[in-house]
């Protein structure tokens, strides 16, 4: 049986079009607002939704989504409430994929075993946790690939050839690769230099190769949509969430909006 993940990159093929990925940090600003805030992604046009975990030191995280890490910490956001999101989400939704974005820390504290079974109950696909390399994650991806999770994994823009080849062997569901040195929503993307990259990965695996951390507009969607099996986008739509100051239903709008001229960049960059 095919996992929510790869049948949607299976319908990206048929399609001929890249995909959207589409960040947002679970329970920000409030645990209310972030169902409201997923559907608004979908009816948008996203394809896949990476939900993060909130987490007190997001190391690989910019200010905007440290922000909103803080934020849904202080309204009492939890690893346990994420997943009653999910939950909440499959009610109305039971295609689209989500993935679970984060940090280590929260999830060794629950347990392995008993996370992974309890996402796998919540309707999550797949997990890709920042601090956790390949080498010391067996016990979390045996956890996850018993239970349908996919695991995936990040590769660096300085990751040498040895180290993509063994990241791709340990990866399911997609591998994402880091287009800029630093922190999210940083600096813009060399897409020269991603698409070289891409190319060396598809030599390494079939898995789809998804492209994020540093594009913030349509036009660079487009730029990298031409490249990657998936484009990802999160401090963008992190920061539509943050200057709605707590109006579900605005945040909702406007992320709906600027999702759907992703979309249309994306779309428009695989036709062309």
């Amino acid at each position: 049986m095919h996992s929510r993940i790869q049948h949607r990159f299976s319908e990206l093929r048929t399609a001929r079009r890249a995909g959207l990925i589409t960040f947002l940090t679970a329970g920000d600003p409030t645990p209310a607002a972030t169902v409201p805030c997923m559907h608004a992604l979908v009816r948008g046009g996203a394809d896949l939704i990476e939900l993060g975990i909130p987490f007190s030191d997001p190391m690989a995280d910019g200010p905007i989504i440290q922000r909103a890490s803080e934020r849904a910490l202080a309204a009492g956001m939890t690893l346990k409430k994420v997943l009653e999101t999910v939950v909440e989400f499959r009610r109305d939704d039971r295609v689209t994929p989500v993935v679970l974005m984060g940090y280590l820390n929260p999830v060794e504290h629950w347990g392995y075993e008993s996370f992974a079974e309890a996402a796998h109950e919540a309707g999550v696909d797949g997990v890709l946790l920042v601090d956790l390399p390949p080498e010391e994650g067996d016990e979390l991806r045996q956890a996850c690939l018993a239970r349908g999770l996919d695991q995936v994994l990040l590769i660096a823009p300085n990751s040498t050839d040895e180290r993509m080849a063994s990241v791709c062997r340990a990866a399911t569901g997609f591998v994402y690769y880091v287009s800029v040195k630093g922190v999210t929503g940083g600096k813009a993307v060399d897409t020269t230099e991603v698409k070289a990259k891409v190319a060396k990965l598809r030599m390494l695996t079939e898995l789809p190769v998804g492209v994020g951390f540093g594009v913030r507009t349509p036009e660079q969607a487009a730029q990298i949509a031409g490249v990657c099996d998936a484009v990802i986008v999160g401090s963008a739509l992190v920061e539509i969430v943050e200057k709605a100051g707590g109006d579900t239903a605005r945040a909702a709008t406007h992320l709906q909006q600027f999702v759907a001229g992703l979309r249309a960049a994306v779309g428009a960059a695989a036709a062309a």
